[in-house]
């Protein structure tokens, strides 16, 4: 086994390679960027190199840089992580060429799969079902919508070099399929390098499940069982479980086969993905080999007791598989396990991803139920230059349900306060009738995304009541520390009571919920209150405030819900959704609303893809007029009303700003 082992990459995947080389007496190497001097990773690794800038090109893609830090720190092999180098073969080849170990394929099965088009019909000859369509080297347009026509609507096209969901365009007709062509070929040459695309009929409703496997330097190849990732938006996983309600025993055997042929078809070793398509009736077709270990893998681990990092250390050491493994074409599955991907993200933005520092982070207690795999702690900054992931959820249970009743509670336990974050969308995600009825597709997200975002609404009376007592107890549990700092603590001027010479205490409770400002009037202290605000009155006895709980009687009726408060927020949860409320101040508030119609601004810091317009040309609202790169997405920006252009302020290549302006119309 090694004993010094480099992670060439960042965040959630470095730190949990470096748990597993902690855990067998390997000692870790980090390498981090610019933007990373202080990150987890590198403050948990024995020892951290810098390797470049920020920006992926100028640290995590220097391979030749990460070689030289590899070879100086005296580390004996390279754990390339998920995404930057983990699938180039190029650097694979480097690192052996090194005399170091590249912990994961042979460079010869990555070639294979680095193809899209390539590995389709590598999987034809080697009889693993595929999805028909077209895969040739000629990219001439006019033949590609002569192929689209003979494949027939709807169709897929992809990028032939892609992965993660880059590069893709579903067409429904003949009409759509040049802009659409043009929009992929761009994506993917931004993205990989390499524009050429392969275009394959679309199976309408889809399931997307995919196969561990795992093979070693002794001839064994076996398969792990599969993982649904079926809940997708826009091609990105949203939730991944293992094993699939869906898959039969029978079509379990029938797909498990079929992967291990796709990994025997590439002489596979190491970890590695086989991802099917499958129809309703069961029918399924090869989409790709992902060469690396998947972003999903904990819901496989937990399910099968297995720690696959560990796995992969061993057989890039050179060891055989377990027997235990290698006798059997598959291992049951002990319980099931759910992932969701916590994110720096704004649902109701179209998910536009955030960056800034995590103000509160608060995620779930660890233990045999629940797993935390993350990147990041409470005061971190959430990076403009890489993946906005925050933290990955697992749980695990005896039974489906009950597994995601224990994600309800996880996701309940959670609070982000600083960017904004997906956590009241995965929320409402697995209360869907469609996840736990185990029958969503593929598309299912993007067809009905507006099942999934919460309407604005006025807050219940109840909850805007405990909002204010939650408010109310936090100011009477900080008074006599702050007392005790003046002259007289005993003073009953210091007191957060309300009391007052003369009158009755009052005090003045101002919340925002859901962009409106709501002022309370609060009579009373320590838990018994009087509330009235307009248009409502809640009368609130035993009101208690403990281990992020808040328990009183409001009306009445007693209500027990989390709750946690600080000086700019209140979150509550009732079992059932969380209800958000900003802290505002008692007396003094003023809001301006920006005009904004006369101009396009960036919406976060990202480079300028192209513009599509120039000064006096008319546009209609809602036209396209810019496309911009960030974040590893492509933002459509488009006019705010009709008008004419009156300039526009940025060049394509230029890298901006948030809330730079790009484009002016003339005004009205």
């Amino acid at each position: 086994m090694f004993s010094k082992v480099l992670i060439a990459n960042r965040g959630e995947i470095a730190c949990r390679v470096i748990r597993t080389c902690r855990r067998l007496g390997i000692a870790t190497v980090a390498v981090y960027s610019e933007a990373d001097a202080t990150a987890q990773h590198v403050r948990l690794a024995d020892e951290a190199w810098p390797i470049g800038g920020s920006r992926p090109a100028d640290s995590y893609l220097r391979g030749d840089v990460i070689l030289d830090v590899a070879k100086k720190s005296g580390a004996q092999a390279i754990h390339p992580g998920y995404g930057f180098l983990s699938e180039n073969a190029d650097f694979a080849d480097a690192v052996e060429a090194a005399g170091l170990v590249f912990i994961g394929p042979a460079a010869a099965s990555m070639r294979k799969m680095g193809s899209k088009a390539g590995a389709k019909i590598l999987m034809q000859e080697h009889k693993v079902p595929v999805v028909p369509g077209y895969t040739g080297e000629d990219q001439d347009p006019a033949l590609l919508a002569r192929e689209a026509e003979r494949i027939g609507f709807p169709l897929m096209i992809k990028a032939a070099h892609g992965g993660g969901g880059k590069g893709m365009r579903i067409v429904r007709s003949s009409g759509e399929f040049a802009a659409n062509l043009e929009s992929c070929q761009r994506e993917a040459r931004n993205a990989f390098g390499r524009d050429r695309v392969l275009l394959e009929r679309y199976v309408e409703k889809p399931r997307h499940i995919e196969f561990q496997v795992f093979g070693d330097r002794h001839g064994n190849i076996v398969h792990l069982n599969e993982r649904e990732c079926s809940a997708q938006r826009r091609y990105q996983k949203v939730l991944e479980e293992a094993p699939s309600p869906f898959v039969s025993t029978e079509l379990r055997a029938r797909m498990g086969e079929a992967a291990v042929a796709a990994a025997r078809a590439i002489d596979y070793s190491n970890a590695g993905t086989v991802e099917f398509i499958v129809g309703q009736g069961g029918d399924f077709y090869f989409m790709e080999i992902n060469t690396r270990l998947q972003v999903e893998h904990p819901v496989t681990e937990l399910t099968l007791n297995l720690d696959l990092v560990e796995l992969q250390l061993r057989v890039a050491a050179g060891e055989a598989l377990p027997a235990s493994l290698v006798r059997n074409k598959s291992v049951p599955a002990d319980g099931h396990a759910i992932e969701l991907r916590l994110y720096a993200e704004d649902p109701a933005q179209n998910f536009l991803p955030g960056s800034g520092k995590l103000t509160t982070l608060r995620l779930p207690e660890p233990s045999r139920h629940v797993r935390i795999d993350g990147g990041v702690v409470e005061g971190d900054v959430v990076s403009i230059f890489y993946d906005p992931m925050i933290a990955k959820l697992i749980v695990w249970d005896t039974t489906r349900e009950a597994a995601l009743q224990r994600m309800r509670e996880a996701l309940a336990a959670t609070e982000i306060v600083g960017p904004k974050s997906n956590v009241e969308f995965l929320e409402r995600l697995v209360r869907h009738p469609a996840v736990t009825g185990a029958s969503i597709d593929t598309g299912y997200l993007d067809r009905h995304l507006d099942e999934f975002l919460p309407a604005a609404a006025e807050a219940p009376a109840h909850l805007l009541a405990a909002a204010a007592c939650a408010v109310l107890l936090d100011q009477e549990s900080a008074a006599p520390a702050l007392a005790a700092t003046g002259s007289d603590p005993y003073s009953p001027w210091a007191s957060a009571d309300g009391w007052r010479l003369g009158h009755p205490g009052k005090r003045v409770v101002a919340l925002l919920h859901a962009g409106e400002r709501l002022e309370l009037a609060a009579h009373g202290s320590a838990g018994d209150y009087s509330l009235d605000w307009k248009g409502g009155h809640a009368q609130v006895r035993n009101a208690r405030l403990d281990g992020g709980w808040l328990s009183a009687e409001i009306d009445g009726t007693v209500r027990r819900l989390r709750a946690a408060v600080d000086g700019g927020h209140v979150l509550l949860h009732d079992g059932n959704a969380r209800h958000s409320f900003e802290r505002a101040a008692a007396f003094a508030y003023s809001a301006s609303k920006s005009g904004g119609g006369d101009r396009v601004v960036a919406p976060m810091p990202g480079r300028i893809v192209l513009t599509r317009v120039n000064a006096g040309d008319s546009v209609s609202e809602g036209q396209e007029l810019a496309i911009m790169e960030a974040m590893k997405m492509e933002l459509t920006l488009r006019a705010p009303r009709a008008g004419v252009i009156a300039a526009v302020q940025v060049q394509p290549g230029e890298f901006v700003e948030a809330d730079a302006v790009l484009i002016r119309l003339e005004q009205n």
